[in-house]
């Protein structure tokens, strides 16, 4: 029997978001500069942004030979010369081009990678709503107020503000090589700096290295992947927490979506790699503890978190059955538990697809996946 998975988010890096990049906006999003934006958090209550993925035309300081300061509320003021030109941060759409009771002359740009940015205080707005630009595009010429030549500039997330600080250098105006993780947590947005998957295939490019296990793209340039489990032999997979039950599954957790499946046994119990294939990542990263993903031959990624202790390092090859850390609570956990998760290209799916929580067995279907955007 075959099964169609769809595919959803854990994590969404840079120009990711191109659905966001709307013709069309609502009377309160042209009039209104902090509003949710629609769609943001649909598929899952958190997204990173990795910087250091853009190219260098994809990022530009507002004003490149001002003088920029922290000020109130989140805001800079980038004080230049009169008649210099506005640019655009990142490449996006124009949500907001009209005369703020407040902030005069603004802008406010929707981005693809999530974030919007605000250019308050215009002599004159160049771009009209709904325009797509791009980053180092002329937007404005530089206003100001009491006789003062500065823009008022902010990063916002969902409609918060963000500290500017936390992504630029304010005097060098360089973007800072950083990821970050934005979380909804009821109705606000937490947002703090976390490692970069160090294996993402985007920055193993940008450096020009290789993987150490060269993996194809498990769609080889289809929109469907079909895994067939029950041409894996009882030898070539391993339930990865033997004798544990479930405590979380897989799918919607009151107002959030879990991303794989929470097993229980008892602390430091030993974690076994489900499939043959080599380390991705072994580290701390953000509220998953201590993490690893294991890249498999088969298409498939496996990932292990809140690990008391990783035994694999980066680089390493595993074999299935092969013990590669401890059972823990690092991270956000409660309890001692093993996060699972299983993805395929970056996107996780039901774990319980693959394998029966009840016997810890593999299954045996044919599973077909969806190609998705990440």
């Amino acid at each position: 029997m075959t099964r169609r998975i769809i595919l959803s988010l854990i994590t969404i890096h840079c120009s990711l978001f191109p659905a966001l990049a709307q013709q069309q906006f609502t009377a309160l999003e042209q009039q209104k500069i902090s509003i949710d934006t629609p769609g943001l958090f649909d598929q899952s209550d958190a997204f990173t942004i990795d910087f250091a993925l853009l190219r260098p035309n994809e990022y530009s300081f507002p004003l490149p030979v001002g003088k920029a300061e922290a000020g109130k509320d989140y805001n800079v003021e980038i004080t230049s010369s009169k008649g210099d030109a506005v640019k655009a941060m990142f490449d996006g759409t124009v949500r907001m081009s009209w005369n703020h009771p407040k902030y005069g002359k603004v802008i406010v740009l929707r981005h693809d990678n999530g974030l919007e940015t605000v250019y308050g205080r215009n002599a004159e707005n160049r771009v009209k709503v709904g325009d797509e630009v791009k980053a180092g595009q002329t937007i404005a010429i530089i206003g100001g107020s009491d006789d003062r030549t500065y823009c008022e500039f902010a990063v916002m997330v969902n409609g918060a503000r963000l500290n500017p600080e936390m992504i630029l250098d304010l005097k060098s105006h360089r973007l800072l090589q950083k990821t970050i993780l934005c979380q909804k947590v009821g109705f606000k947005v937490k947002v703090t700096t976390t490692e970069p998957d160090p294996w993402d295939e985007r920055r193993l490019a940008k450096k020009g290295k290789e993987e150490p296990m060269k993996m194809q793209d498990p769609f080889g340039g289809s929109s469907k992947f079909t895994l067939n489990l029950a041409s894996i032999s009882d030898k070539e997979w391993c339930y990865p927490l033997p004798g544990a039950k479930v405590i979380s599954p897989y799918g919607a957790r009151g107002r959030r979506s879990h991303s794989g499946v929470d097993l229980k046994t008892k602390p430091n119990d030993p974690i076994y790699a489900a499939f043959d294939g080599v380390v991705k990542m072994s580290q701390v990263y953000s509220g998953y503890g201590n993490c690893i993903i294991l890249r498999h031959a088969n298409g498939l990624e496996t990932l292990y978190s809140h690990n008391s202790k990783n035994l694999v390092k980066v680089g390493d090859h595993v074999k299935c059955g092969q013990q590669i850390a401890l059972t823990g609570r690092t991270g956000r956990a409660t309890t001692e538990h093993l996060h699972f998760e299983v993805r395929v290209a970056g996107v996780h799916y039901n774990p319980n697809m693959i394998f029966d929580h009840n016997t810890h067995k593999l299954k045996k279907d044919k599973v077909t996946f969806q190609k998705r955007r990440k």
